[in-house]
């Protein structure tokens, strides 16, 4: 990585030998989604030196009108060039840290709750590595529902407008510093998947938010519309982000050992455990919105029981089988977050989680290797099975009695989601539905 200094003289150079005109500044609220503002070149070394100011106030979950200065930091090692806008006049795009008037670190900047929380894995030798699945649909439009094909999981669907367009997201991605490792259709009709290559949790944040901004915008350039809500269409599979990750310490998987039946060592056992102990209470998190539990549910694919396994994709936690001379691939699988969360927040609970297994050395339960959809629920119960939240309702509910959430996120970002999703759930169950309108107006 280079020095800071260098970094900013390297944007500096880029911005005026490519003529670009255009800084494009990023950062999320507290829900993930992508704020933005652009300054022209001209003011691009005052904001390396000082950031740019904006008001915090009509972002949700930060400050209220009487605090509302706030200062957005860009963060030059993610200097990028809009590979969609002119090569002449260009536009670049910059990560920003938000911060507090006098320069100190903003509490409820979901990019600083990252790395407030790696940190913490950073003093104890360890760097967490994260590598997302981020599954998502193409429609004609954003009015509704139809398909733009027919497709399956991996079929070659050669003649159908998807593969062009994930074709120019890949190379899009790749111009922006986003390693791409496989492209394919998914299980469900016009679902796809792009998988980005495995990297440091902070980098693969700002990969995150990067993967869903280029996917909309090539899906709006060609005509149509691109959507990470969970579950769109009822009666198909839903839309996960599944998220593989490790532990290591320099460049050994922390999670490895030989000897372990499951070739899992101390902590790998010990992190799924607190992955497992505590999904209930940062569920919410990694499945922040109403739609999201209606993807949780048996038999489409995604987790709704505490479980894991090695070759069991219902388990909540898989664990890859090792391959001999891929030691470094040691890893766990945490299957139920999806494509709509705030990834920032998401990867911070995930390690919170985890870690509290470390400390506390949690007993990693026996593996279950079954299909847990099929089991009763006396069965369930039986090897000690339980179940994640049934709503946004009840999840926000248990993350607001749960101290690992709280410690992780901070209570200003805590606070602010327990009360934003607590406004979002009382609004959804006042709704009367069409199922409600159908099922009960010609009985009642």
């Amino acid at each position: 990585m280079p020095s800071a200094k260098d970094a900013k003289e390297y944007v500096l150079n880029v911005v005026k030998e490519q003529k670009v005109k255009f800084i494009k500044l990023w950062f999320t609220d507290i829900l993930g989604i992508l704020k933005s503002f652009a300054i022209t070149a001209n003011e691009l070394p005052e904001a390396l030196e000082g950031g740019m100011g904006f008001d915090g106030s009509s972002i949700e979950g930060y400050v209220r009108i009487e605090e509302s200065d706030m200062i957005a930091m860009p963060d030059p090692a993610t200097f990028y060039l809009l590979p969609w806008r002119p090569k002449e006049y260009g536009v670049a795009r910059m990560f920003c840290d938000v911060l507090r008037p006098e320069g100190m670190p903003f509490e409820g900047d979901p990019r600083y709750v990252l790395k407030r929380n790696l940190k913490k894995a950073t003093d104890m030798g360890f760097t967490y590595y994260v590598g997302p699945e981020l599954e998502y649909f193409y429609f004609k439009n954003s009015e509704g529902t139809e398909f733009l094909d027919k497709g399956g999981y991996f079929d070659m669907t050669t003649l159908d407008m998807a593969v062009d367009l994930r074709r120019q997201t890949v190379l899009h991605l790749e111009e922006m510093g986003v390693a791409v490792e496989y492209s394919h259709h998914e299980v469900a009709y016009s679902q796809h998947e792009i998988d980005m290559k495995y990297t440091d949790a902070l980098s693969m944040g700002d990969n995150v938010m990067t993967y869903k901004a280029v996917v909309k915008q090539v899906a709006m350039e060609n005509g149509v519309y691109a959507t990470f809500m969970p579950k769109p269409v009822f009666g198909i599979n839903g839309s996960g982000m599944h998220v593989h990750q490790s532990l290591f310490k320099g460049k050994q998987n922390a999670f490895f050992d030989p000897k372990d039946p499951y070739h899992l060592s101390t902590i790998g056992r010990q992190f799924i455990a607190g992955l497992l102990r505590h999904a209930p209470e940062i569920t919410a998190i990694t499945c922040q919105w109403v739609n999201s539990y209606k993807r949780l549910v048996p038999g489409f694919e995604a987790p709704a029981y505490i479980s894991w396994g090695t070759r069991n994709r219902s388990a909540l936690v898989r664990v890859p089988q090792y391959k001999p001379g891929k030691e470094n691939a040691t890893r766990a699988e945490f299957r139920c977050p999806d494509p709509a969360c705030n990834p920032y927040l998401t990867f911070s609970v995930m390690l919170a989680a985890g870690l509290k297994g470390s400390e506390k050395k949690y007993e990693l339960p026996t593996p279950v290797e079954m299909d847990v959809f099929h089991l009763s629920e006396e069965e369930r119960k039986k090897v000690g099975i339980g179940t994640l939240p049934g709503s946004l309702g009840e999840a926000v509910e248990l993350m607001e009695h749960s101290e690992v959430a709280r410690e992780c996120l901070g209570d200003h970002t805590f606070d602010s989601f327990i009360r934003n999703k607590k406004a979002e759930w009382d609004a959804y169950r006042a709704q009367v539905t069409e199922y409600e309108i159908q099922q009960y107006l010609p009985k009642l």
